[in-house]
């Protein structure tokens, strides 16, 4: 890089920044930029639906939002490769391309928490377990559908996120067993439960 550093520059561009080597970061000016709003993100996705002539519905639309987190470029890929794959964006073709768990079945989790119901908590998350989803890919969409649930009083929410966010870590740390999303269930009923008392 200090060879050439007079006629060339390096741009690169990441997600997490601190995974790029030391040697190159101690070389480089890193400039952070946050995420786009969901607003942001659907306008461009219009755009090139409509410059592209894509079809596409609100929903489809909307299921590529939720799997792009604030990324565009992710957004875009989710987008093409959906247009590739089915020639149609709707909320059932994106979830399928981007092989992560239905937010409306972890939403019938999450509500079946709410109301303290461990049995169908946990079977209702042993279901989807056996569809083949990997722990991470369920925790990972169950903390963003938790976040964004209107159904759930702020207090309790930040309760949720907390242990989701513990059961995560600890997946992370490869303990990944259903067991792990079993005793989470069993976890999150109980908070309801102590609200209760």
């Amino acid at each position: 890089m200090e060879i050439y550093s007079n006629t060339t520059r390096f741009a690169l561009a990441c997600n997490i920044s601190t995974q790029i080597i030391e040697p190159i970061q101690s070389r480089a000016a890193i400039l952070r930029y946050t995420r786009l709003s969901d607003e942001q993100i659907l306008v461009r996705l219009q755009q090139v639906c409509e410059m592209e002539s894509v079809s596409h519905t609100p929903d489809g639309l909307e299921a590529i939002i939720f799997t792009a987190e604030g990324d565009l470029r992710n957004a875009l890929n989710n987008l093409q490769a959906t247009q590739s794959g089915f020639g149609h964006i709707n909320q059932i073709n994106v979830f399928k391309v981007c092989d992560q768990p239905h937010p409306t079945t972890v939403k019938n989790i999450i509500d079946g928490c709410l109301k303290g119901d461990t049995g169908v908590a946990v079977k209702e998350m042993t279901a989807l377990w056996n569809t083949g989803y990997s722990c991470s890919d369920i925790i990972g969409t169950l903390f963003k559908v938790v976040k964004a649930h209107l159904g759930i009083p702020e207090a309790m929410k930040l309760e949720y996120l907390r242990e989701v966010g513990f059961c995560h870590m600890r997946i992370a740390d490869g303990v990944n067993s259903k067991l792990q999303l079993l005793g989470l269930m069993a976890r999150l009923c109980q908070k309801v439960e102590m609200v209760k008392n």
